[in-house]
Parts: structure tokens; C-alpha cells; sequence
């Protein structure tokens, strides 16, 4: 087990002392009011990641010109005076748990969308480049109408900023640093970053200026080292200032290079800022951009620009980017870097650097990397964890002990009822869960397969249950006779949706699956189903598999299914909601023909839309064809016959069906056991399916109101 010797050591930046190296990174979170303040909601957020052990949280995107040069509808407001207050409140709450904070300061530039929608000018270093992107098709309705626009018969505004209008900016800048300071704040991180103002004059894509900002690198830098210049006239030389910097602009023609970042670096370090925070920004012509950059889905993405950066400034520098602690402890032992900074790690699991630090690693619950949180911003709502609903609700979703323990019962072992178990006993409830299968998980078992990121939850999940009090009673079935004789005080009902086969004509073909079909053959449960729809050669492999125990194992399954599936080649996918599109991928992984059928024109509404968009590109790339607006009318032994969004009939060649369709909430056994006299409550899909972000949220919530 790793000792994490290089996170645990003290750190510096400038005067600034850090008792360990883990940073909370700066993030929009939508948690201020709706007039920038900072209440009870964003102090009790950042409180709880100062509970959890990290040396220095970084509150995002500090609007230096409120309401002016601000991105979200939520966002915090450091331009006037009257803001301290609320701050210092939050800097008090955090100090007391001995962790230090810093706040980033920010004005959003040309992506000021609520400049955009309240008639403000979007201030620019000079006319940005239009852009071409297809992303906003993949949007549902509802989506679309939550996106900001102008006002009514508005235009857009665009302000190129003249000499006057830079001065203003470096004042803002200058004055939000000082009352920074004057709310309690361990230090600032000017944003220099991710298309923002200041990136907009770093980048030679975005700024095509021809007077003293524009043209060679030098030039193109003169905005920020005045502001880091102005800043330093408020707060004095010793105050910790540091910069978050890009890397590199993804996909921009011309755009910032790592060689142009090392030079910015080496200025500013002249200039007297004390760290560098290195990310980087993908232009977003496509669907997969925002995942390659800043919200990046590969790896330790950005370490390798971090230690370049490293070798060429003597300040500490900071990483970010999919770190796990494992390998942010070796890029720090080794020099690479100084700190790591986490974000959504830190939604998941305020508590992972204590866990840390005690040695209690394998406790952290982990992101899953679903981008729930990212693309609530998209929709102009508050930051949510899929695997953590405390996130944002900390001063109101306590896990409290019980001064009333009672004997609990949940029936099914998915990720709600698992969640359930585990909070109720955690709060000192006896908790009995019964599960029919022969495993935990449910169908995020099967869910990890497709996704291997949820393959993490399963486990953390499956751990703490076996660490708590919880009698775990597998291969079980919850009949009213075994109830009754359990005698609950409350049953909670985790069941799973229904699903239910669309009426459609050959449906029932031995060719055709449903995805529960599918799902309980490839792990190994589909005893009756294997010989129902196996020939004899394909039932010798599944019972072989079975025997062998390779299904008990996600690792073993993903390869055996590289080997074997009961599919052939081409492959019809019935349905493009979240089920159907990762279906669909993990086929087309292993080498399938597949094309999706959808009757409407969303695709995977249920899934966020940054993974949305990724997975859709990803399934483009692997030459998956997906067709809307079409209806399947008939299913043969060789063709599927479908009306297609010009109302043409359509036959598509068809060596297996998969029914992606038909999910539903299912009250049929709660029903039966409120006949029956019990005191029953439907959490996760058996109550509304959310998937496994509405699975824990509905598990948690009903453990804590018992």
C-alpha cells in the first residue's frame, strides 16, 4: 500500500505555509447567491473540504468586476466592499479547521455570457475568430431553453478594449486582490487561463491587436504583468500570488503553445508571483473538446506540461488534470512538481486527503468522471456529484446517529440499496439486506463493463458495506413470508425499473435481446436465459465461464467479452437513451456493426451533456450509425424494418436486436407489501429512474429521514 510520504510533506508558496501538498482546484460552482454574496450554501461548502484535510482550497472564478464579466448566474462577487463580509465569514470557517484558502480572481472576457444576456458589452483584447461547432445539436429541448441568449431582439455586444479599458481592467484586478486580502484570504490566483480576459491577450488567436498588447509574446504578456504589478502596489511583496496558466490551446490554430506558457512563466516569476497552477483550453469545435481540455478525461493529461514547465522556474508549480493520488505522490517525490490540485475528487470525496493521510486510501469514494457536476454550469443550475449528494446541500443532507434505532429491511442490492444500507447503519439503524442474485451491484455491475470509470463506485461501495454492520443476505428472494418473519419496522424497496419489451412484431426472436438479457448472460446470472436463446456450443462456453468464476471478476468479464458474445456481426441497437448509446460503444469496441434506432431526436438525455458529448463523438469515431426519428416496425430473422424521419420504410440488415427501450419505474411488488400491512419507501429506479446519480441521491436521503 502506498505511504503517500511526498502529499504528507509541508509545502510553501512564498510566505504562504501548507501542511501538506493537496489543493483543492478552482472551480465554478454556482454556489454564491443570486447577488454574488457568499451564504450559508458556498461557506458550508467550503467548510466541509477544509474538514477534509486539504492544505489549501481555492475558491473559482472571483468576479473582480460583478455583476460585469461574469460567466454564471451564481457566481461570487469580490468588486465592491460590501462582499467582505460574506467572505471573511467563509475564510473564518475554514481557517478553524486548520486549512488556508485562496480565491481566484476572474473576469470571463468574451465568454461573459451573463454580460451577454443582460445587454453588457463582452469585453475582448480584439474581434474574436467565429467559430463553427456542432455541439449545441446534441442539446435536448429543455436543455436549449436553459442555455443564456441575448435579451429579447438583443444583439450580441462585443467591446475591443482600448487603453482606457485595460487600465479599468488592471484596476479591477488590483482592488479585487486587495479585498482579498482584507476578507482573510491566505493569498490570490489571478486567472490567466481557459479563454478569460487575460488568455484572450496571452493567445495569438484571440488577440490581433496592432498597438503595445498585440503582436509578439512580450506584447501579448504586458496586460498581466501590469495587473500582477498593480496587484503586488495593493497587497505588498510578501502576500502569497500565484497564476493559473494554460499549457497549451488545443485545437486553436496559432493558439498558446507549452513554449509560450515556459516564457510566460519565466516573466512572471520575474515579475515576482510566487507558483504556477498549469492547465490547459481545447477550442470547442467538437464534441469530445471540452474533455480533452480543461475538464480532461485522459489520465495525469496535463502532468507532462506541469514538470516541463517545472524545469524552467524556480516557484513551485502546481498540476492538475485527473491526478490519482499515486501518481501526483511520485511527480512530486521526483520534482515534477510541488502540489496537486483537485476538483472533482474533491466533489466526490471532501474527506479523500484525511483518508490519506490516516491510511484509509481504499475508503475514498471515487469520481466516476460522469461530468454531472461540469454540465450543470452549462444549464445555469448549481454544481452536483453524481456519487456524492452532500455536494452543495452540506449544511442540510446530514448523516446523523439515530436516537431511535430501528430494525431496517432493503430489498435489492444496486447501488441505492447499497447506499441505503450503508447510511442507515452508519447512523446505528440494524439494517438486513436481501438480495436475489448472487452478487452486489445490481445492474452497475454490467454498467461497469460499458463503463469501466462506474467499476470504481461498484467497488468502493461493495467495500464499505463489508465493513459495516450490515447482514448481507445474497441468492435470496424477499417473499412476504420471509419479511414477515424478519418482522421491519421499515422496508426500503430498491428493486430496479421494469423493463418491458417494445410491440414490436419479432421481438420475440430468438435473435433478439432484451438488455436485461444481455446484461445477466454476460455476468454470468442468465442460467435460464442461456438455454433458452444459446445453441448447445454457446451454452458449453457461458457454463464454462460461469464454472470457472470468471464472471465474478470485471476485469475477467471485459476480456472474456473481447473473446465471446452470443451476437453476431451486425448489430441493431434499439433505443439512444444512456443504455443504448453505451451498449452501443462497447459493441463497437469489440469489433460489431452497430447502428442505434431512436424514435425521438435526443439522444442520451439522461446522461450529462459533457459526457453526451463525448460519448456521441466517440461513437462517430468508431463508425457507429445513428439514426433519428425513426420507428422499428418489424423485426425478422435477418432485417430490421424501420420508418425513417422522412416517413420512408427502411430495411436494415440484422444479425442480432437489442432492446435498449422500456424502462420504467416499478410499484408492482411495493404495492403488494403495502396490502400486506408494511411500511414501505421506493428508492432508485424501482422509484424513478435516474440512473445511478438518482439510485445513491434517493438511497442517502431515505437513510437519513428514517
Amino acid at each position: 500500500m502506498a505511504n503517500f510520504e511526498h502529499l504528507l510533506k509541508p509545502g510553501k508558496i512564498g510566505s504562504l505555509t501548507l501542511k501538506n501538498r493537496m489543493v483543492m482546484a478552482p472551480m465554478g460552482s454556482n454556489f454564491a447567491e443570486s447577488n454574488g454574496h457568499c451564504g450559508e450554501r458556498i461557506q458550508a461548502f467550503y467548510e466541509e473540504r477544509a474538514k477534509g484535510g486539504a492544505a489549501l482550497l481555492t475558491m473559482g472564478v472571483g468576479a473582480i468586476a460583478y455583476p460585469a464579466g461574469t460567466a454564471e448566474p451564481y457566481q461570487v462577487g469580490i468588486s465592491s466592499d460590501e462582499f467582505i463580509p460574506g467572505l471573511k465569514q467563509l475564510t473564518d470557517r475554514v481557517h478553524k479547521h486548520g486549512a488556508k484558502i485562496a480565491i481566484q480572481l476572474q473576469h470571463a472576457g468574451k465568454t461573459a455570457v451573463r454580460d451577454l444576456a443582460e445587454g453588457r458589452d463582452l469585453w475582448v483584447p480584439s474581434m474574436p475568430p467565429a467559430t463553427n461547432s456542432d455541439m449545441m445539436k446534441t442539446l435536448t429541448h429543455s436543455e436549449l431553453a436553459s442555455f443564456i441568449r441575448p435579451k429579447a431582439g438583443g444583439q450580441i455586444k462585443i467591446r475591443v478594449m482600448d487603453q482606457a479599458d485595460i487600465k479599468q481592467m488592471v484596476a479591477w484586478f488590483a482592488s479585487a486582490a486587495l479585498r482579498a486580502k482584507q476578507a482573510g484570504f491566505d493569498g490570490v490566483e489571478i486567472h490567466a487561463a481557459h479563454s478569460y480576459i487575460i488568455a484572450g491577450f496571452l493567445s495569438a488567436y484571440y488577440n490581433k491587436r496592432d498597438d503595445k498588447y498585440g503582436g509578439s509574446l512580450e506584447n501579448r504578456a504586458r496586460l498581466l504583468l501590469e495587473v500582477i504589478a498593480a496587484v503586488r502596489q495593493q497587497v505588498g511583496n510578501d502576500y502569497p500570488v500565484w497564476l493559473r496558466l494554460d499549457a497549451a490551446e488545443l485545437r486553436t490554430p496559432g493558439g498558446i503553445t507549452i513554449e509560450d506558457c515556459i516564457e510566460v512563466a519565466k516573466l512572471v516569476e520575474a515579475a515576482g508571483l510566487n507558483a504556477l497552477s498549469i492547465s490547459a483550453y481545447a477550442n470547442t469545435n467538437r464534441g469530445d473538446a471540452f474533455t480533452e481540455a480543461p475538464l480532461v478525461q485522459k489520465p495525469a493529461g496535463f502532468l507532462h506540461w506541469a514538470a516541463e514547465v517545472s524545469k524552467h522556474v524556480s516557484i513551485p508549480v502546481t498540476a492538475v488534470g485527473r491526478l490519482e493520488p499515486d501518481v501526483a505522490d511520485k511527480a512530486i517525490g521526483s520534482g515534477k512538481i510541488a502540489f496537486v490540485a483537485m476538483a472533482r475528487k474533491l466533489l466526490a470525496d471532501p474527506e479523500l486527503p484525511n483518508k490519506i493521510i490516516n491510511n484509509r486510501a481504499e475508503e475514498i469514494r471515487p469520481c466516476i468522471y460522469c461530468y454531472v457536476c461540469v454540465s450543470q454550469i452549462f444549464i445555469n443550475q448549481r454544481v452536483k456529484c453524481a456519487v456524492n449528494p452532500r455536494t452543495g446541500h452540506e449544511s442540510t443532507l446530514n448523516i446523523i446517529a439515530t436516537d431511535k434505532v430501528k430494525h431496517i429491511v432493503i430489498v435489492g442490492a444496486g447501488p441505492s440499496g447499497m447506499e441505503a444500507a450503508k447510511v442507515a447503519s452508519d447512523r446505528g439503524h440494524r439494517v438486513t439486506l436481501i438480495e436475489r442474485g448472487s452478487r452486489l451491484g445490481g445492474t452497475l455491475f454490467f454498467a461497469s463493463m460499458t463503463y469501466p470509470e462506474n467499476g470504481k463506485l461498484l467497488e468502493y461501495q461493495i467495500n464499505q458495506l463489508k465493513q459495516s454492520k450490515v447482514d448481507i443476505r445474497l441468492n435470496t428472494e424477499a417473499s412476504v413470508e420471509l419479511l414477515s418473519q424478519l418482522q421491519p419496522d421499515e422496508i426500503l424497496l430498491a428493486v430496479g425499473a421494469r423493463r418491458t419489451s417494445p410491440n414490436i412484431v419479432g421481438s420475440q426472436l430468438q435473435h433478439v435481446w432484451s438488455g436485461d438479457e444481455l446484461r445477466l448472460l454476460m455476468t454470468g446470472e442468465g442460467k435460464d436465459i442461456a438455454k433458452q436463446k444459446l445453441s448447445l456450443s454457446q451454452r458449453a462456453m457461458f457454463n464454462a465461464g460461469s464454472a470457472s468464476g470468471v464472471t465474478s471478476s470485471l476485469d475477467a468479464c471485459r476480456q472474456l467479452s473481447k473473446l465471446w458474445m452470443p451476437l453476431g456481426k451486425k448489430i441493431t441497437v434499439i433505443g439512444g437513451g444512456l443504455v443504448g448509446l453505451e451498449l452501443a460503444e462497447f459493441l463497437a469496441l469489440r469489433g460489431r456493426d452497430v447502428t442505434i434506432i431512436e424514435p425521438t431526436r435526443d439522444l442520451g438525455s439522461e446522461l450529462s451533456i459533457v459526457r453526451r458529448w463525448r460519448i456521441l463523438q466517440e461513437l462517430n469515431e468508431l463508425g457507429v450509425k445513428i439514426l433519428t426519428n425513426s420507428t422499428v416496425n418489424k423485426i425478422d430473422a435477418n432485417n430490421v424494418t424501420f420508418t425513417d424521419k422522412e416517413d420512408a420504410a427502411q430495411t436494415l440488415a440484422s444479425d442480432s436486436v437489442i432492446m435498449a427501450q422500456g424502462a420504467a419505474p416499478n410499484s408492482d411488488f411495493e404495492q403488494m407489501l403495502v396490502a400486506e400491512g408494511f411500511k414501505i419507501s421506493s428508492i432508485g429506479d424501482g422509484s424513478a429512474v435516474n440512473y445511478i446519480e438518482g439510485a445513491i441521491s434517493s438511497g442517502m436521503k431515505a437513510a437519513i429521514e428514517l
